[in-house]
């Protein structure tokens, strides 16, 4: 692929996938050299192994690359997002030109019980970025490595990148889908119930009552040691969740909060039963345009881990995942 057909195309959006360092260098490394001579610099935020790898075949490209620390993109999703569409927005900006080679880190500070919700969350984020980051004229790379991934989700890379990287190259993937398209097909297993025995349950008729809520949350988040402004996010997330149902579903909203391990999750549900657009909240909103119910589900999007909708007939269901750990890392 030229740098012409990329520019026409917006953001390169490609994965890699392998299942060894083996399958890796000989990939990776000419697509690393070919991109030194095509952008203004190549971001490389990839795990201790990958980065150990690659430094050893990459010594001449010094002066094109920057290393990123993957704990500071890698947090709660939606500040993941958000933190690569600024990186380029900032560089595209500047009039200059990036390639960005991601290692996603789905697994790290979250529970075993909570990582299928987390990756089905991330793909979506991965099915989004192609409109998202498509203005900058970008290149990102993301590895996918198959022994730390089971199929469904490989599955579900190659249907949310537009490009898959070879031997050969980068090529079309097949099964690629655009963002709505995904996002609409995507088979998303219903919410299990709650489980019987819940921290806190808050049933709410009016605007009025959340400050009621929002008491119960700061007790909640204290007692299990979330401090600052981790607890505060907790807070303003289930908040913005509970009164887009007041304000856009129907009454009563039902939040109930409970924890597995060291993950917070807490549903609200209203008794409308309407659903919910498959886009919603991935958009950034433009706050004096935006649509009902979209700046609330974009910065629970931002604020919490996970946000997972689910709508059945008098009911619509968010749930959000707040895992501690997660949570308590710095923001890049």
């Amino acid at each position: 692929m030229t740098c012409e057909q990329e520019r026409g195309d917006g953001t390169a959006h490609t994965a890699l996938i392998v299942d060894s360092g083996e399958e890796l260098l000989p990939v990776l490394v000419p697509e690393l050299r070919r991109s030194a001579g095509r952008y203004d610099e190549i971001l490389l935020v990839v795990g201790k192994e990958t980065r150990t790898l690659l430094a050893e075949h990459i010594g001449e490209l010094d002066g094109a690359l920057r290393w990123g620390d993957p704990s500071a993109f890698y947090q709660r999703l939606g500040f993941a997002y958000e933190s690569f569409r600024r990186y380029l927005a900032e560089q595209h900006a500047a009039g200059r030109r990036v390639h960005v080679v991601a290692e996603p880190d789905l697994t790290s500070g979250v529970d075993a019980g909570m990582r299928a919700d987390r990756a089905a969350a991330y793909l979506a984020y991965e099915a989004f970025c192609n409109e998202t980051y498509a203005p900058y004229g970008a290149a990102v790379t993301c590895i996918w490595n198959q022994r730390h991934h089971p199929a469904n989700v490989l599955d579900g890379v190659r249907a949310t990148h537009r490009y898959l990287l070879t031997a050969a190259g980068r090529v079309p993937s097949p099964p690629y889908l655009g963002p709505e398209r995904y996002l609409a097909e995507r088979h998303d297993l219903p919410l299990q119930p709650p489980p019987a025995d819940i921290d806190h349950e808050v049933v709410l008729a009016e605007v009025a009552e959340l400050s009621r809520l929002r008491a119960v949350l700061h007790s909640w988040t204290g007692e299990h040691h979330f401090t600052g402004e981790p607890a505060d996010d907790v807070v303003v997330a289930v908040v913005e969740v509970a009164a887009n149902g007041l304000r856009h579903g129907a009454a009563p909203v039902h939040v109930r909060a409970w924890h597995h391990k060291a993950t917070f999750i807490v549903q609200c549900d209203d008794t409308a039963g309407r659903p919910i657009p498959a886009t919603a909240g991935y958009r950034r909103p433009q706050l004096a345009h935006a649509a009902p119910g979209g700046r609330g589900l974009w910065l629970a999007r931002q604020l919490a881990d996970v946000v997972i909708i689910d709508s059945a007939r008098g009911r619509t269901s968010v749930r959000l995942h707040f895992p501690y750990e997660v949570m308590h890392r710095s923001p890049a």
